[in-house]
């Protein structure tokens, strides 16, 4: 007597799959690789401008699929931008934020890191603190809640946003400090990049850049120095901070 030994039904799906010529993909894969960033020089556009005249401007933006969300500012007066984001869904617009910073700050958007659904953060520039609504009120919990002392000196904000509506979810403040005065000083942002659970932040960092627990580090050389911090999703905590030449 024969006896057949059957397969398992699983491996025989996969060679009926493999017969007709049908690639499998791995979930997890797409979503690593439809994530996206975005970092250059703002450019300045409002909510009633079409996409078509912001894409010209070659500012950051990021585009999957029929999905495009631009990153700038708008000029409101000879000595003051404010931040803008706008998104548009197969060329129409679908949300379009203007009242993140509407202090005189001299605030712009130059950074973007989407993976085409939801998760997505946006990087700004602040000058200092003013009277009015910024992105104080949204950067309570941050591992930095504020601009700090002193003024003039660009600094960066990160702010975690819904990209259906654009609210703002959480957010905090990134700068350097200088050892000398406890002033911020500057602190630009290169690049972003994203694990399902931290936030990888790459800076040009000014002196000097702050360790996890916030003060400063201790520096050798001229800055601007190559400046790594790691925060929690929510941007509440940085759980390292490392600088070239820094300690």
């Amino acid at each position: 007597m024969t006896k057949r030994h059957q397969l398992p039904k699983s491996f025989a799906i996969l060679c009926l799959f493999a017969a007709l010529g049908i690639d499998l993909v791995n979930p997890q894969v797409v979503a690593q690789t439809s994530m996206r960033t975005s970092f250059g020089k703002g450019v300045a556009f409002t909510c009633n401008d079409s996409e078509a005249s912001i894409k010209a401007k070659n500012g950051p933006k990021i585009s999957i699929g029929a999905k495009t969300i631009y990153i700038g500012y708008q000029q409101v007066t000879s000595l003051n931008k404010d931040p803008r984001i706008i998104r548009f869904d197969n060329g129409i617009k679908k949300w379009c934020r203007n009242d993140y910073e509407t202090t005189n700050d001299d605030g712009t958007g130059y950074g973007l890191l989407w993976d085409g659904n939801n998760v997505l953060y946006g990087v700004f520039s602040s000058t200092g603190s003013q009277t009015g609504n910024d992105f104080r009120r949204f950067a309570k919990n941050g591992w930095l809640s504020s601009y700090g002392s002193g003024g003039g000196a660009k600094v960066a904000v990160i702010a975690r946003i819904n990209p259906s509506n654009g609210s703002v979810l959480s957010a905090t403040f990134v700068s350097a400090k200088k050892p000398s005065d406890g002033k911020s000083n500057s602190l630009l942002i290169t690049n972003l990049s994203w694990n399902n659970t931290t936030l990888k932040v790459l800076a040009d960092s000014w002196s000097n850049p702050r360790r996890a627990d916030k003060n400063s580090m201790t520096c050798a050389g001229s800055s601007p120095y190559k400046y790594t911090v790691v925060f929690t999703g929510d941007l509440t905590k940085a759980n390292s901070a490392s600088a070239v030449n820094c300690n």
